[in-house]
């Protein structure tokens, strides 16, 4: 009896604990990350359960829904500013935010621990119309687009002239974005100067690189698929130097927490006006570069039929090796705008575009300029443009399935020109 009895109040003490007793916040990578940011959602004394919170910064992108004591938690893996945003679809009917917005700035202290708590009242909560939101993500994405043109040219340039699919295109875009912090932030020099250096540092690192490996291995006739290793190993080396000499924190640029402008609809930050600004202006002046001077022609000569346009009089090498300069600066501008549109600057933020970049280049139509262009334009456009009926963290799994299905029916590309084999 003794036995039977201390059983059943230990299955009651058991119970109590364990089923009627609170449950515990939800948790998004606490488990992997040292420091945490934390809220707790309630409205009248009483904790809101399943409200959908944001953490975007320092690289990464989390969500986390309330628990049912209305309390949450993400790990983040660095000390840096995040962007908290409560979604306020996902709060009951009749609560709204009532002060200080549903987007919160934080930033930690001494502890790993910050908390960040949003103020709830009652009201009618004001939604934006599906139109706004389809003008307001059209627009960044054709930011995005742009953005991506500038690095994709310049890689399908090279492939045009080379042959090589440039896997180390990718560290040739974090060089642009980890020079300006050295100048505008490390020395403190203006930041449209230190944009400047950035650039012509690029189109050095370009020459180099032509001159050191590719240059030598085109004299050897190295064979394509050892040159697209060469680049692999090239891209791993340069990555993880970055990482060893910046570290693996995130940084941001001068100028990253301007405010929005709103234009009807739209809502705009003065960066990503400049940023669309300086795409257009550039892209511009690479097609005049392209359709009207003696190199750009001779560039397109090449791209078309190296054997030829050597036979022609064309000094090829000289023609890659300006294609070099031209693409790596190209993709050292884009850094620079992709660490303002990410926003922040950090070790492999190139390796993160990578594959977009390409898809770019694919779908436009390899070697050809105007088709990374259009290629860009269509993933940048797609993948902002998805987050209306895609989750966020499927954006860029959906532009690579684009991809995909164009190839199937276009497999040269949308501008690519088909080609007999054999």
């Amino acid at each position: 009896m003794l036995v039977i009895f201390f059983g059943l109040l230990f299955a009651a003490l058991t119970m109590s604990t364990f089923g009627a007793g609170p449950a515990h916040a939800d948790e998004v990578g606490t488990d992997k990350y040292d420091y945490v940011l934390a809220g707790n959602v309630q409205f009248d004394g009483k904790p809101l359960e399943g409200v959908l919170i944001t953490v975007k910064g320092g690289g990464i992108s989390e969500e986390v829904k309330t628990g049912a004591d209305g309390k949450w938690k993400a790990g983040v893996p660095e000390k840096a500013k995040y962007t908290v945003t409560l979604d306020e679809d996902t709060l009951p009917k009749g609560v709204i935010v009532a002060k200080g917005g549903n987007v919160i700035t934080a930033e930690f202290g001494l502890t790993k621990v910050k908390s960040v708590n949003f103020f709830l009242g009652e009201g009618e909560r004001t939604t934006v119309s599906f139109f706004d939101q389809f003008l307001n993500r059209f627009v960044n994405g054709l930011n995005f687009g742009l953005l991506l043109a500038l690095a994709a040219i310049g890689l399908s340039l090279i492939y045009g002239t080379t042959g090589l699919s440039n896997f180390a295109h990718a560290e040739m875009i974090t060089f642009g974005a980890l020079m300006t912090l050295t100048f505008a932030v490390t020395f403190g020099l203006p930041v449209w100067l230190a944009i400047i250096i950035a650039i012509v540092l690029s189109g050095a690192l370009g020459w180099s690189l032509d001159a050191v490996i590719w240059k030598p291995l085109r004299r050897k006739r190295v064979g394509v698929i050892p040159l697209m290793i060469v680049s692999i190993g090239l891209s791993l080396s340069l990555r993880y130097l970055f990482q060893f000499f910046y570290g693996g924190q995130t940084e941001q640029l001068p100028g990253s927490g301007l405010a929005d402008l709103h234009l009807g609809p739209v809502r705009l930050s003065p960066i990503d006006l400049a940023s669309m600004g300086i795409s257009v202006v550039v892209l511009l002046a690479v097609a005049y570069f392209l359709l009207r001077t003696r190199i750009g022609k001779a560039t397109r000569a090449v791209s078309d039929n190296p054997s030829l346009a050597s036979a022609s009089g064309i000094d090829v090498d000289r023609v890659i090796r300006i294609v070099w300069v031209l693409g790596a600066a190209l993709a050292g501008l884009s850094g620079v705008l992709w660490a303002y549109f990410r926003p922040g600057v950090s070790w492999d933020m190139g390796f993160q575009i990578l594959l977009l970049v390409f898809a770019a280049v694919v779908l436009g139509g390899l070697g050809t300029a105007f088709g990374a262009l259009l290629g860009s334009i269509i993933v940048g456009l797609f993948v902002e443009l998805s987050t209306l009926v895609l989750p966020s963290d499927l954006k860029y799994v959906g532009a690579l399935i684009v991809l995909i299905v164009v190839l199937l029916f276009r497999p040269q590309g949308i501008l690519g020109r088909k080609e007999r084999i054999g």
